[in-house]
């Protein structure tokens, strides 16, 4: 069956030649298998901090993941106001939309009382986004969350119902540092820091 020969330009080691391999007859219905669809997709629901970095950041990588993958659907979650601002946006089809309703201050006036606006972010969405996820999971099953670093209660509920959570950190390398560290900086008394000369 195999047979060797000896190659003067490979300096005479011994190569093995094999017979040819009729690949119809290890895979018969190889046509069959090249068209067939995959049947399980990955599903992400993610889910943004509904403010303009945040979601554009977040968008950005669903697309990146989009693209790689034909098999993979993404549901991004935002209120009813930030659909009209970003819904028509340019997106690959296995990104869609899914909106919860507009359960904290809109996006025009939040700045005249940025406090109020985030505690409406970390109270009021929380139960909306728990409602629109049980939905979603009898669409498709969801095999990933990524929510917004800034939304705990996202992870929360993932972990409740047994779904992986990745946390999205759209903030600055050097944020997170401080975060990561703060119990050093409160150590080294350099929390709550005081103002000389005031």
């Amino acid at each position: 069956m195999f047979h060797s020969t000896k190659n003067k330009d490979r300096q005479n080691k011994t190569i093995l030649k094999y017979p040819p391999v009729r690949r119809d007859r290890i895979f018969p219905n190889m046509a069959d298998i090249t068209n067939v669809k995959p049947t399980t997709v990955c599903h992400v629901v993610a889910m943004p901090y509904p403010g303009r970095s945040h979601i554009n950041a977040l968008m950005n990588i669903c697309k990146r993941l989009a693209s790689r993958k034909s098999d993979i659907l993404i549901t991004f979650v935002v209120t009813e106001e930030w659909l009209g601002l970003i819904g028509s946006d340019p997106k690959p089809d296995n990104i869609r939309f899914r909106t919860v309703p507009n359960v904290i201050p809109s996006e025009h006036g939040r700045a005249k009382d940025l406090p109020g606006f985030l505690e409406a972010v970390w109270t009021k969405l929380r139960g909306p986004f728990e409602e629109l996820l049980d939905g979603v999971v009898h669409e498709a099953p969801v095999s990933a969350i990524a929510a917004d670093s800034l939304l705990v209660w996202a992870t929360k509920a993932g972990n409740r119902r047994n779904i992986p959570v990745a946390s999205f950190w759209p903030l600055s390398a050097s944020l997170f540092s401080v975060f990561y560290h703060f119990d050093l900086i409160k150590q080294n008394g350099h929390y709550p820091y005081q103002l000389s000369g005031s």
